[in-house]
């Protein structure tokens, strides 16, 4: 694990006992803790995009604004719902992005999760999708969208315009060449992974898997970031990929970490999830000492170079930078952190 991160859900709404989370906050607080985890050295920050929710759902803003306010920090999502997107005009939002941060784009897509409404995405215009879980539409933007941000053309020019003309396609504008090389595709199985190795695209893999082999979740999760970088490696691609995985990781250093998350740690589970025999990973909330063992004894985090804490982010900026203190301070360095300060 060389790199570590936040992966924000977002989520805003009623709190309980009167207290009340708005949009503004989420998105304002959202920017303050990114701000204070690139002083910190964090690697990076990412935001889940959920739509028809109460939680991040128009990330390009958001990426861009906290793109301005730091530095050194990754800004990414992990992950955005092709379903939904132009993918042109996505393309064109995210070179803009990556200009801004000076290249520090991580954009996690995929085909989405499960969502609140029914085929969401045809109330969004994109309709004629042929499969029950819009699977065909998402891999259809995705291919427009990697052309895109590939810098091929994809319009023809007019030669009659008084402005420029000339012949043949033009690509979107604007243009971030290093783009393609931060894509990363958001996989819930080793199917999926294997088919992002074939493409050439980073991996991200979550708390949850839509199978299940009887193998406990990390070895199930290690075996997918394997098989992704076989079928990278068998593709002929040149480089070496990313992969992430993310965890609910909880250091217990303060009477406040304990009366939220002591005695939190659970099991991992297998259950149903839109449609899928799934596999749930568990959260980790113990003693840093205790944490950096099981951690090491993680198959999943020790194959991949990137790891995200999912994060409360209803408890606020200062509760959220302590966790991420905690764990860059007592338990990151155990596993082979890099600091973006060091």
């Amino acid at each position: 694990m060389q790199r570590f991160g936040t992966l924000s859900f977002g989520h805003y709404g009623p709190l309980g006992g009167g207290r009340q989370l708005t949009a503004a906050d989420a998105l304002l607080q959202a920017i303050d803790l990114a701000q204070g985890m690139d002083d910190l050295g964090v690697n990076g920050t990412y935001f889940r995009v959920h739509h028809f929710a109460r939680q991040h759902s128009s990330p390009m803003t958001l990426l861009a604004a906290v793109a301005a306010r730091t530095e050194r920090i990754e800004v990414g999502t992990g992950v955005i719902d092709m379903r939904y997107e132009n993918p042109l005009y996505l393309a064109e939002e995210a070179a803009s992005v990556d200009l801004i941060s000076g290249g520090r784009l991580a954009l996690g897509v995929s085909r989405g999760s499960p969502e609140s409404v029914v085929r969401g995405y045809e109330a969004f215009g994109y309709t004629g999708s042929t499969d029950p879980r819009g699977a065909d539409l998402a891999h259809e933007h995705f291919a427009t969208f990697m052309k895109a941000i590939s810098g091929e053309g994809m319009a023809d020019r007019d030669a009659s315009s008084p402005f420029g003309g000339g012949t043949g396609r033009q690509r979107i504008e604007p243009h971030s060449p290093g783009l393609r090389s931060r894509i990363w595709w958001g996989a819930g199985s080793r199917d999926t992974a294997e088919w992002a190795g074939r493409t050439g695209v980073n991996l991200m893999s979550s708390t949850l898997l839509t199978e299940d082999r009887g193998l406990p979740f990390d070895q199930l999760q290690a075996e997918q970031v394997e098989a992704f970088k076989a079928a990278w490696r068998e593709a002929g691609h040149p480089g070496t990929p990313r992969t992430s995985v993310s965890r609910s990781i909880f250091p217990l250093v303060t009477a406040e970490d304990h009366l939220y998350f002591g005695g939190r740690s659970d099991q991992e589970g297998v259950g149903y999830i839109d449609g899928f025999r799934s596999t749930f990973g568990k959260t980790y909330a113990a003693e840093p000492d205790v944490l950096v063992e099981q951690l090491k004894a993680d198959a999943a985090i020790a194959a991949a170079d990137t790891l995200m804490l999912t994060i409360p982010s209803q408890l606020g900026v200062e509760f959220n930078l302590r966790v991420a203190e905690s764990f860059a301070k007592y338990v990151a360095p155990a596993l082979g952190w890099i600091s973006t300060r060091s």
